[in-house]
C-alpha cells in the first residue's frame, strides 16, 4: 500500500489535484481520505461559539482517530468515515464505510503539520498557489458551498486562514517531497506522480504474481 499525503492552502487546487491523479489511474486503484472529514464536533456548541472556530489550526482536527483509521486501512479492514458539515460544524450520525486500496491519498491543508501522520507517508506532496488566486478561489468556495456572506468570508481570511496559512501551512512545505506550482493547472507535475504511482502499482501485481506462482513439480 502507497500512502500519499498532499497538502496546501486553501484554495491552493489540492482537491484539484487529487481528481487529475486519480483520473491516471486504475479504477478502485486509490482511496481517499480528506482531512476535512476529522473536524472535531462541535455541534453542540451556540452558533456564536461556532462562527469564532478555528479550521485552520491543526488543534482542530482530531488527528488519533485519522492515524487509527489510517492504520485499520493498512491492515486491509475498511473504515466507517465521519461525515462533518461545515454549516452546522457537526458530524453526521451516518458514517462512509471507506475500503483499503493500494494507493491511500490523504488530503488537507494541516496533514503535514502532524509528526505522527507525516511519518506514515510514503509520499509528502504540497500544492502551491499564489495567495491572491487562493483568495478567490475560497470566496467562491465558501459562498457557494458553506453559507457566508461576502464579509463573512473576509472576516474569516483575515482572522483565521491567513494567520493560520502564515504560521501552520506554509512551513510545512520543507516536509514536501514534490512542491506543485500552479495546482490542478501543473500538467507535467501530476504527470510525474501519476508515473510514480503507476510504477508502484504495478510492482505490487508483479510481486503478486510471484508470490503466488505455483511451486515446481518435484
Amino acid at each position: 500500500m502507497l500512502i500519499i499525503g498532499i497538502a496546501g492552502g486553501s484554495g491552493s487546487g489540492k482537491s484539484t489535484v487529487v481528481k487529475q491523479v486519480i483520473k491516471h489511474l486504475p479504477k478502485d486503484a486509490v482511496t481517499v481520505i480528506p482531512q476535512d472529514a476529522y473536524y472535531k464536533d462541535n455541534g453542540h456548541k451556540s452558533a456564536e461559539e461556532r462562527a469564532k472556530i478555528n479550521f485552520d489550526h491543526p488543534t482542530s482536527i482530531e488527528w488519533g482517530l485519522l492515524i487509527k483509521q489510517l492504520e485499520i486501512l493498512k491492515t486491509g479492514a475498511s473504515i466507517e468515515m465521519p461525515i462533518y458539515s461545515y454549516v452546522t460544524c457537526a458530524r453526521s450520525k451516518e458514517t462512509i464505510t471507506v475500503n483499503p486500496a493500494q494507493v491511500i491519498i490523504i488530503e488537507g491543508i494541516l496533514i503535514l503539520t502532524n509528526p505522527r501522520l507525516r511519518k506514515k507517508m510514503d509520499i509528502k506532496v504540497f500544492v502551491d498557489a499564489d495567495g491572491d488566486d487562493r483568495l478567490m478561489r475560497i470566496i467562491r468556495r465558501d459562498l457557494e458551498e458553506r453559507g457566508r456572506s461576502f464579509q463573512q468570508v473576509l472576516d474569516h481570511y483575515t482572522d483565521f486562514v491567513k494567520p493560520m496559512h502564515l504560521q501552520f501551512i506554509e512551513p510545512t512545505k520543507r516536509y514536501a517531497d514534490i512542491i506543485v506550482p500552479q495546482g490542478g493547472q501543473n500538467k507535467v507535475a501530476i504527470d510525474l506522480l501519476s508515473s510514480r504511482i503507476k510504477t508502484h502499482i504495478n510492482l505490487d501485481v508483479n510481486d503478486g504474481k510471484k508470490t503466488k506462482s505455483p511451486h515446481k513439480r518435484k
